[in-house]
């Protein structure tokens, strides 16, 4: 069941409903095998993310680390920080007490050097958000002049799908109910337009470099046949990928 959206008001709620300590452990098992994240999400950013050997990376919302361990085993010096406690807690146990893991949060000043990093990557994270203007700021100051940040978001056109009587062109709070791994959860969010994005990221001093609509991996077909089996193309619309460009200065 899905909530009606709001067009305007606080986030005195956001706090509880997107409350990752409270579904950590259920979420990070649901997804550890689960269409949507490990076989479309996970191996899409590895994809754009391309030779990582040696670059510093930072996962921004890391959750319970699969991104950072994938690009960790692909040579990536990977840091990692998630607001919640829970999360990185089950981020230090995938990638080992020594990996620097922080509990932060990406809507406030962030605990890092200015060009301290090659690539973030801020994969399902931002579009908790209904103001982008600091968060991209702050990743644009830990990112080296002329560093990729690699962005997840909800695909826009998805609320209109789920909301046809709402506004595609207004920024509009909706939620989702979910179970993960027969947990109840609901998650919040913040749907903004395409160009709302796009006009966010060139403020910020970002250039957009790609923006992708994937298919997920190859094998997913064979591994969820009855998920897969109403898109012939083997694309779906889930996630809306970029690859941006951190300006000179």
């Amino acid at each position: 069941m899905t909530a009606h959206p709001e067009t305007s008001g606080g986030d005195g709620d956001v706090a509880v409903q997107n409350d990752y300590d409270a579904f950590a452990e259920a979420y990070t098992a649901e997804n550890e095998t689960s269409l949507i994240n490990a076989y479309y999400t996970r191996p899409a950013i590895v994809d754009l993310a391309g030779d990582v050997a040696g670059r510093r990376i930072l996962d921004a919302g890391c959750g319970a680390g699969p991104v950072s361990a994938a690009l960790r085993d692909r040579g990536a010096v990977v840091t990692g920080f998630d607001r919640s406690a829970k999360m990185v807690e089950l981020a230090r146990q995938r990638l080992g007490d020594d990996a620097d893991l922080r509990v932060a949060d990406l809507a406030a000043p962030l605990p890092y050097p200015d060009g301290a990093f090659d690539d973030v990557i801020a994969a399902l994270v931002l579009h908790y958000l209904e103001d982008w203007t600091a968060p991209l700021a702050e990743l644009r100051r830990v990112l080296k002049p002329g560093g990729r940040l690699i962005v997840v978001v909800n695909h826009p056109i998805l609320f209109k799908v789920e909301h046809p009587e709402a506004s595609y062109f207004g920024t509009a709070k909706w939620s989702e109910e979910y179970t993960f791994n027969g947990q109840q959860a609901v998650l919040t969010y913040w749907h903004r337009p395409l160009h709302a994005m796009t006009d966010a990221f060139t403020a910020a001093g970002f250039r957009t470099a790609v923006i992708s609509e994937p298919p997920p991996a190859p094998e997913a077909r064979e591994l969820f046949p009855d998920e897969l089996a109403n898109f012939p193309s083997g694309a779906f619309l889930s996630f809306l990928f970029f690859v941006l460009e951190a300006g000179q200065g």
